[in-house]
This record gives structure tokens, C-alpha cells and sequence, in this order.
């Protein structure tokens, strides 16, 4: 079965690795194209290293987007520490450039309000969670940002905009979180070649949306494309969301007519285990942006939810990085640094639970993609929490929706709760290891 594929990410360890096992199946699947938008990284690194990955793995004809830049609640957003300690700073443990992130020059010079809400990785700046990961420092130099140079006094939410006194004097130059398109020489995207008709194969580039270069064009030109590409083909692509589900809300809140036919399988959420944030409750995309993810819960679409219920049980062993690093190739070396980077991360953070090894987030969310029998789904009308307090319950996390239990036509998600763990380990070695010696890739040579 020849499976096509939309992928949103926040291009970080295992998004990369997500990317290189789709390119890694050509006889099952067909990558489209790829919105790289916030989330690990700033949006900008995470279209520079969605280029890296498509360019190092023989695909440069594959079209990126350069998406959202921001939580649907924000004005601005910037990475925090706690992404960097399992990505590093530049999302890719350390393998560009020394470990930096996009330059400056990547942002455009839209002004930015006084009143900016900014999100520092799903947390606003007077939240005591709130961790940049370049320090208090880089955000009052961030050129982006208009916030406090620390959290607010007491660290308590004070549930609106900061007050202007709080705020550092904002040049009128300052710049806001949406970015001009980017070409990052010898990693710039071309269309793909020649054309025709439909058959099953790939897209045939009359049919695809332009690509969005221009000033202030490359957000919208992503998420247009995600909308005419299920438009066109319905449940016939998938979209795979291993980062917030903002392009996916702003895709169904400008075009509402997609969301019935809209088939997403996403990376992110807890419904048996804790989390992975600092409430031990809600999961890293989600908190990002709980508001677009509850929306996409409630919309229609053909939602399947692969979270930490399943990919915690999804360990990579070090013995897989250093096969892949036997291969002798570039593929092998960055697959390698990545993974052993993530494993030690992982290993610090909680040796009882990654004793075996890093858990494959992203990559299972896109084998279940092209192989929906790796798990087993519970069916359940789903909600994120958009705040914390007392009868509100706790931002981020995500539960059953309880109107569900009343209302038998409100919307389901497939949540994967079991895993075929050591057919989905195995395999995802085994098929890098031979991307890694480039045989699969002889059909593009």
C-alpha cells in the first residue's frame, strides 16, 4: 500500500529520524512535503534541519514550508531548556554548526506590540516553569521579544498581557515571531520534475501549491498547501504531526471543509501515563499549544493519537546507533550522533525508565502512519485542558471529554494505548541501517 504523507514538524532528534524512515520506505510511502514550524526549535532551525535531513537523504525535490512560528495563544515564541536538553540548541544534538540555531537574519521586521504574549516552550515568560534555553539574557536580547527580562514577581500568572512597566523599552524596529522565506544555499528546495496524471505515485508538481518564497508569504503558503492537498485527495494523504497542532488548527479554522476529510495521525499526549512536563500531567506538544490541539480534537478529523502511552514502551538501544555508525556514511554518522545524543539525554533524565535506550516519539507516530496495525486504539471523545485551577483541571493535559459520554455523536480519537514494540524497534533499525548504505535510494539515482 502506497501511502502519501503531509508532515508537520519541529525538526529535532527524532523528527529527523521520523523524516529519514519515511524516505527510508518509497514502496510504502510518498512524502508530499513538510511544514517545519515551532516547537523543539524556533521555526527557522526547524526548516534549516528539515532541508539537512531531505537533502542528506537524496530527496532536495521535496517541498518545505517554513509554518507557524507561534502557539495560536501567542504573540512570540522562543525554545526553551528543556527541548535543548534532549535536542540541544540546535535540535540536532549538536551535529550543525557546533550545536546553533538559526541566525537573526532569518527573521523579518515586523513590530512587535508591547503587549506581546510570549511563549517560552509552552509556558508564558511570569510563569515559574518558563526555562529559556539560552538564558533570561537572550530573551531580553531576543529581537523578537518584548519580555520581562525575568518572570514577574512571584512568578504567579497574572492572566493578561504583562504591564508596560514591566516591559524593556522595545525599539521600533523590534521584530515579531513571522519570518521572511529563507533559502539556505546548496539546501534550497526545487520543484519536483516532470508531471502527468495521477496514478498512485508521486504528486505531479502542476498539482502542488507554489512553494511560498517572499516576504511574509511562507506561513500562509504552508498551511494553503496542506489545505489543497486534503482537499484534493481527502483521506487518500495523511497528515503526520510530530509537533504542536497549530498548522493543523489553522488549517481547519481557515478552511472548515477539510476537517471531514482530514486524516491525522499525531505524536503527543497521555491518557494511562504521566507526563513529560514539568506537572508530570501534560505532553510536550500539547502544552505548546492546548487550544489548537483541543479544537483538532473536537473537529471531525480522523484523529489517532500515538503518545507516551505507546512510544514509552519504544526504546532505541545504543547498539542501533553504532550499527548505523558502522555503515561508514554521512547517513550513518548523523543518525548515530543524533540518536546516541538523545540516548544519554535520556539516560540522565530518568534512568529507571530509559535504561534501554531513547524513546521513539516521532518515529513510531510515522511507521503507524504507514502501518496502522503496529497499535492497538482505544476510541474516545478527547480534550486538552486549556487551563490549570480547581474545576478547570491542569493546561495541557489531555482526557476524556466528558460531554462525550452524553453526546454519542461527538467526535472520537484513536488513541493508541498497545504497541507491537520489538516488530517496530526492529524494523526501524533495520530499514535505517540499510538507508544508511544507501540501497533503498537507487530508485532515485
Amino acid at each position: 500500500m502506497h501511502t502519501r504523507i503531509v508532515a508537520c514538524v519541529d525538526t529535532g532528534v527524532d523528527d529527523a529520524m521520523a523524516l529519514a524512515y519515511l524516505l527510508a520506505s518509497p514502496d510504502e510511502c510518498e512524502l508530499v512535503g513538510v511544514l517545519a514550524g515551532y516547537g523543539n526549535v524556533d521555526a527557522a532551525t526547524a526548516e534549516r534541519n528539515t532541508r539537512l535531513v531531505l537533502d542528506l537523504f537524496g530527496r532536495p525535490d521535496i517541498p518545505v514550508f517554513r509554518s507557524s512560528t507561534r502557539p495560536s495563544w501567542a504573540d512570540v515564541f522562543i525554545p526553551d531548556a528543556g527541548c535543548a536538553q534532549f535536542h540541544g540548541p540546535d535540535g540536532l544534538g549538536g551535529y550543525v554548526d557546533g550545536g546553533a540555531g538559526a541566525t537573526m537574519a532569518d527573521r523579518s521586521d515586523r513590530p512587535v506590540p508591547e503587549s506581546a504574549i510570549v511563549s517560552v516552550g509552552g509556558y508564558r515568560v511570569d510563569d515559574p516553569h518558563a526555562n529559556p534555553s539560552e538564558g533570561w539574557d537572550a530573551v531580553r536580547d531576543h529581537p523578537q521579544s518584548a519580555s520581562p527580562t525575568a518572570p514577574a514577581s512571584g512568578g504567579q500568572d497574572k492572566g493578561g498581557p504583562f504591564p508596560p512597566e514591566e516591559l524593556p523599552p522595545t525599539a521600533p524596529d523590534a521584530v515579531c515571531d513571522v519570518r521572511d522565506a529563507h533559502c539556505y544555499g546548496t539546501l534550497h528546495r526545487t520543484a519536483p520534475s516532470s508531471g502527468g496524471q495521477d496514478t498512485g505515485g508521486p504528486l505531479p508538481p502542476a498539482e502542488l501549491p507554489p512553494a511560498g518564497h517572499g516576504s511574509g508569504g511562507r506561513e500562509q503558503a504552508g498551511i494553503d498547501f496542506l489545505i489543497d492537498v486534503v482537499r484534493q485527495y481527502g483521506r487518500g494523504v495523511t497528515v503526520l504531526a510530530t509537533g504542536p497542532l497549530t498548522d493543523v488548527d489553522a488549517a481547519i479554522r481557515r478552511a472548515p471543509d477539510i476537517a471531514g476529510k482530514l486524516r491525522l495521525v499525531m505524536m503527543g499526549g497521555t491518557l494511562t501515563q504521566p507526563g513529560n512536563c514539568w506537572d508530570a500531567v501534560a505532553e510536550t506538544n500539547i502544552i505548546q499549544d492546548p487550544e489548537a490541539a483541543d479544537r483538532v480534537f473536537r473537529s471531525g478529523a480522523d484523529v489517532t493519537m500515538v503518545g507516551l502511552d505507546v512510544t514509552h514502551q519504544c526504546l532505541l538501544p545504543r547498539s542501533a546507533a553504532e550499527r548505523w555508525r558502522a555503515t561508514g556514511t554521512e547517513r550513518g554518522r548523523f543518525l548515530a550522533r543524533i540518536a546516541g545524543f538523545s540516548i544519554a539525554a535520556n539516560l540522565k533524565a530518568d534512568p529507571a525508565i530509559f535504561a534501554g535506550g531513547m524513546p521513539l516519539h516521532d518515529p513510531l507516530a510515522a511507521a503507524t502512519a504507514l502501518d496502522p496495525t503496529l497499535v492497538s486504539t482505544f476510541d474516545v471523545a478527547l480534550r486538552a485542558e486549556t487551563a490549570t485551577g480547581d474545576f478547570t483541571g491542569v493546561r495541557g493535559r489531555t482526557t476524556g471529554d466528558p460531554v462525550g459520554l452524553v453526546t454519542p455523536d461527538a467526535p472520537r480519537v484513536h488513541v493508541a494505548l498497545g504497541v507491537d514494540a520489538s516488530r517496530f524497534v526492529g524494523g526501524f533499525t533495520d530499514r535505517l541501517a540499510m538507508v544508511c548504505a544507501d540501497r533503498p535510494f537507487l530508485r532515485y539515482i
